[in-house]
């Protein structure tokens, strides 16, 4: 019987790995962390929550009998990733992270990389914005909330909380988005700035495409810096990594001792 592979998921590359899995005949668990009020489940089982850090993720590992384990998470989800590097070491599985590109500037693109969320709070007063597009998520909108004087319309899958900007449009919606829905967001709000992260993929870029028609600047925010992969495989697409996987499970047969040193017979005289 095949043992499973743990994807952790919630990324529209992992539900799809999840569907390559199926595909194939290959038993799949999708970990998923449970963020989002009404997540688009993939395929298979489905886990959601955490596992209790990288020695309760092994434990679980070991228990379950995992094969291989697929990390196909947020590029800014730095925890679970690194979570999942210690917990797949100390309990001898495979590990694969799915590592979609980020984004490549075109003509016309007027970027301006930050290092993280406070700088990219920093940043906008020093780009003399005063209506703000944020499509950061829910975390890390607390430093925007000394901003008085910017106006920010705030896109969330679920509704943020904490503290938030004094003056704001908060907008519940998930992409897909179009670049038709894009521009007349932009043109409806008055947008001058656009702020988000580099998170890669073509479901989020349409804002991309979006501020680039409109001739708006675009605050970045760089992908954090991971620790070397080392012993960790890195795939960039759906296919390498389903590929990875479905190897993980079938490995190719390998002659046996016996086979490699049978008795001489007669007819090898």
């Amino acid at each position: 019987m095949t043992r499973p592979v743990l994807i952790l998921g919630g990324t529209g590359e992992a539900r799809a790995v999840a569907a390559a899995l199926d595909l194939a005949a290959i038993p799949v668990v999708s970990a998923l962390a449970g963020r989002v009020t009404r997540p688009r489940l993939p395929v298979g089982d489905v886990r959601i929550g955490g596992f209790g850090g990288p020695s309760g993720l092994s434990q679980w590992l070991i228990e379950h009998g995992i094969v291989a384990v697929v990390d196909a998470t947020h590029p800014f989800a730095e925890r679970i990733s690194a979570s999942a590097t210690a917990a797949t070491a100390a309990a001898g599985v495979p590990l694969l992270r799915l590592e979609r590109p980020g984004w490549t500037a075109r003509a016309g693109d007027r970027w301006h990389w930050v290092d993280d969320i406070p700088a990219a709070a920093a940043a906008i007063r020093r780009l003399g914005a005063a209506r703000v597009f944020l499509t950061t998520g829910r975390q890390g909108l607390a430093e925007f909330a000394a901003d008085r004087e910017t106006w920010f319309l705030i896109r969330c899958v679920d509704p943020p909380s904490g503290e938030l900007p004094p003056r704001r449009k908060v907008v519940l919606d998930r992409g897909p988005y179009t670049v038709a829905g894009e521009l007349a967001l932009l043109g409806r709000h008055r947008i001058d700035l656009l702020v988000t992260k580099d998170s890669g993929g073509p479901l989020t870029e349409a804002k991309l495409d979006a501020a680039r028609a409109r001739h708006l600047p675009v605050l970045i925010v760089r992908r954090p810096q991971r620790q070397p992969a080392g012993a960790v495989a890195v795939a960039q697409t759906v296919t390498e990594a389903a590929a990875w996987a479905i190897a993980q499970c079938r490995p190719e047969p390998r002659p046996t001792g016996l086979e490699l040193s049978r008795p001489a017979t007669a007819s090898d005289a």
